[in-house]
């Protein structure tokens, strides 16, 4: 029984060696990290997904586009981000119109580098901690094993000062410093799922901006001839 206490989780964090409890509270701060962000970007992602769909229903719908960019342009902080690369492209296409520009591919050419730049914006926005995770899911592992590595190197080093050696005075040692890997994969396996799951969402969300800069480049098009 004082043996299973003595490899309790609990009690190995509390008696490994300085170094280690640091590594082990590191991966623990990352971790944590990892899942806020995780968290975050969860919502983040529903939300400019669920936003995406209902503006281009709207938009698809028939509805007058002055209406629609008049709607954007008095709650640009609340849209979504399509309805904000809309709205971009639309307050150039409409600047151009006033300055009573007759080339058709002036007033399209603003209007696409205005959709562009929004574009790579709201794509900015929607991968931000994306690298954090990247690298809490490659570095992790090694940090955790950077412990373990050196935990061992502890508990053979202690062998030294024992008359006979056994497995059960090399035991608590070894797990000791077994706990940091485990740590480290507890903190990189989460962020690496995350990672690729949202990389394909953002990716897929990508390719629908992209989709629609070029559809709503051909109606403005269209409505400048």
């Amino acid at each position: 029984m004082n043996n299973a206490q003595d490899l309790s989780i609990i009690s190995l964090v509390l008696n490994a060696s300085l170094l280690a409890q640091a590594v082990m509270a590191l991966l623990l701060l990352l971790s944590l990290l990892s899942w806020t962000f995780i968290f975050r970007k969860w919502f983040a992602i529903r939300r400019a997904r669920s936003q995406t769909e209902s503006f281009e229903r709207d938009f698809w719908s028939g509805g007058d586009l002055q209406a629609l960019y008049q709607s954007a342009a008095n709650s640009r902080h609340s849209i979504g981000a399509l309805e904000r690369i809309f709205e971009s492209g639309m307050r150039e296409f409409l600047k151009a119109k006033e300055k009573r520009l007759t080339d058709p591919g002036l007033l399209l050419d603003g209007a696409r580098r205005a959709m562009r730049a929004a574009f790579q914006r709201e794509l900015d926005v929607l991968e931000s901690n994306l690298a954090f995770l990247a690298s809490v899911g490659s570095v992790s592992p090694y940090i955790g094993l950077f412990g373990t590595v050196w935990g061992i190197m502890n508990a053979f080093t202690g062998l030294s000062n024992v008359q006979q050696a056994t497995l059960a005075s090399v035991a608590p040692g070894i797990a000791e410093a077994l706990t940091a890997t485990a740590i480290g994969l507890f903190a990189a396996i989460p962020a690496v799922v995350a990672y690729n799951r949202y990389s394909h969402d953002i990716d897929r969300l990508a390719n629908r901006f992209e989709t629609f800069v070029e559809e709503f480049s051909n109606i403005l098009q269209r409505q400048s001839h």
